[in-house]
């Protein structure tokens, strides 16, 4: 007398292996449309010619002779003008985080009565940053990837070569 086919162990390996195919397949394709990536540009071209504008306010700023240093400590962000005999009103300032789109901040700055621009945060600030620093007209900018917090003024100078 013959076995039933349920009670045959190759019979359940044939079946299993599919079945173990189609829902690694489907896990794949809930894990790609629940937490798509956000640094993936869709329109490259356009992109490309952002970045020959970005460049040109970069070499703006170094033509201007543009240079600012920035210290973080015990939560308290300073930007400071270095050998600038300009007195800017406002200044941009964005914070772009490496991998976490939602960490990034932007900071519009007032100079204080010494002429540095100061803010304070409510929470800490640390890791790996891209900061921009830019005219409120945006006719120059400055960029650099930094580190925070940072205890000493690091010198940011526009650099043609991190123009993004």
């Amino acid at each position: 007398m013959k076995t039933p086919w349920y009670k045959e162990p190759w019979a359940w390996l044939v079946f299993f292996l599919p079945l173990s195919a189609v829902i690694a397949g489907i896990t794949t394709l809930i894990i790609a449309n629940t937490d798509p990536d956000d640094l993936v540009v869709g329109d490259y071209y356009k992109k490309g010619k952002a970045i020959n504008i970005q460049v040109s306010k970069v070499k703006h700023a170094q033509k201007l002779g543009m240079k600012f240093g920035l210290k973080l400590a015990n939560n308290e962000l300073i930007i400071t003008p270095l050998g600038i005999e300009r007195e800017f009103p406002i200044i941009n300032a964005n914070f772009y985080h490496p991998t976490q789109q939602e960490k990034d901040f932007y900071l519009a700055l007032t100079p204080d009565g010494n002429g540095d621009f100061r803010h304070t945060f409510d929470q800490k600030v640390s890791g790996k940053w891209r900061v921009t620093i830019s005219s409120f007209e945006n006719n120059w900018k400055i960029q650099s990837t930094i580190a925070l917090p940072q205890a000493n003024f690091i010198e940011l100078i526009p650099n043609p070569a991190e123009a993004q």
